[in-house]
């Protein structure tokens, strides 16, 4: 069954391939056959390993025995899970999946377990967008009015159980972001999930989330030619920060999770700055992309010099190996994005050193750490990234938006 579904796939590639042939389209990406047929078993074997990890009792995936759970963690897997084909709502275990990911629907259209409902409602959305059920439907809209609602903005939704709930204009640093609580002081992290949540769910790229995100986006990119902030003052670097602050009463002052770097101004002084790193770099660049910017917008280009400057798939450029399995996801899903098949790679003095084939570099890096099993190494505990059903679901995906 596997050898013919496997068959089955690579006929649609070929068939795919002398389309782009005939008609001079050319795809997302540029695999040969060695690496689609590898990757089709990397994510055979990490989907057969996630279905023996779901929670019997519970129908989830990593479900702690004391609470709260993390639904957001059982919705990773089944996206990727339901990028295959051949794997709907119909399938036991998604429909097990739903059903965890239904029982945490709140009264204010969030889908979470007391905490972290941004997070785990834009990660739900996401999964629950691929099923085509009346009960996951429903849960659809209420989750996008939540997700818009507890956005930094002058019509965020105050709560009782959220004191520090406050309105912002357009001129304070929190605009347009989204933190982890319901107020919580935004991050790039969370407006990555929620955008792609927004995204998925087909939310029309001129919603005003989208505006207000690309505000907030400008403001963690560390070029100053569409950065106005304090921290961003003579850098050139184009990639994005963790946040505009690192939290409530230090509002403007930025923060990275990669630390420092020094910078050389056109004057030949030395200044140190916030580094921009490579997991916020791509969440940032394809953000740009879901809310439309028009591809030659200069902080749309920004971000892409960014990435050809810091090219790799060895590390999480910027902070090494801590949280590689995110940064490979979201490298995955911006690159699919942006629709091309290679990557310029350049130098530091701006010339093109090579042209990289980006989806067949994705999957030999991933092939190094796949186990036996299906699950993946983990090859830093930060963020998480010791749970092994965590990063084989990251894995998947970026697996997934390298094929497909």
């Amino acid at each position: 069954m596997y050898f013919n579904a496997t068959r089955l796939r690579f006929v649609i590639f070929l068939v795919l391939g002398l389309t782009v042939l005939v008609t001079g389209a050319a795809p997302a990406q540029a695999l040969d056959e060695e690496h689609y047929v590898r990757a089709r078993e990397m994510i055979d074997r990490a989907i057969g390993y996630l279905r023996t990890q779901q929670d019997e009792r519970t129908g989830g995936w990593a479900v702690p025995e004391q609470g709260p759970a993390f639904p957001g963690i059982s919705a990773l897997v089944m996206t990727g899970m339901l990028m295959e084909p051949d794997i709907d709502g119909a399938d036991p275990a998604i429909a097990r999946g739903v059903e965890f990911l239904l029982s945490y629907r709140q009264e204010d259209g969030g889908i979470y377990d007391r905490i972290l409902p941004s997070y785990n409602t834009s990660l739900c959305l996401s999964a629950l967008t691929r099923i085509n059920t009346a009960d996951a439907a429903a849960a659809i809209t209420p989750a996008q009015d939540f997700l818009r609602s507890v956005q930094w903005s002058t019509q965020t939704v105050e709560s009782p159980d959220s004191p520090d709930g406050e309105k912002v204009d357009e001129t304070h640093p929190f605009f347009g972001g989204i933190g982890y609580g319901r107020h919580g002081r935004p991050d790039n992290s969370n407006l990555n999930f929620m955008l792609q949540g927004l995204h998925d769910s087909g939310l029309d790229c001129d919603d005003v989330a989208f505006q207000r995100a690309a505000v907030f986006l400008a403001r963690t990119q560390m070029h100053e030619a569409v950065n106005e902030m304090a921290y961003a003052k003579g850098s050139t670097q184009g990639g994005f920060i963790y946040a505009t602050s690192p939290e409530k009463d230090q509002v403007g002052a930025g923060e990275s999770k990669a630390g420092m770097i020094e910078e050389t101004l056109d004057n030949g002084e030395h200044i140190s700055r916030l580094r921009a790193y490579g997991s916020m770099s791509y969440a940032g660049f394809k953000s740009y992309i879901y809310a439309n910017l028009d591809r030659d917008d200069p902080r749309v280009q920004l971000a892409y010099d960014w990435i050809r400057r810091n090219y790799t798939l060895e590390e999480n450029p910027g902070v090494g190996l801590q949280g590689f399995y995110y940064y490979m996801v979201t490298f995955s899903r911006a690159l699919d994005a942006w629709g091309l098949s290679h990557i310029q790679a350049i130098g530091e003095d701006g010339a093109t050193i090579d042209s990289r084939d980006w989806a067949n570099d994705l999957i030999d890096r991933l092939a190094e750490l796949q186990n036996e099993d299906g699950s993946f190494k983990s090859v830093n505990s930060r963020w998480m990234e010791d749970n092994p059903v965590l990063i084989t679901a990251h894995a998947l995906l970026a697996l997934q938006h390298g094929v497909n």
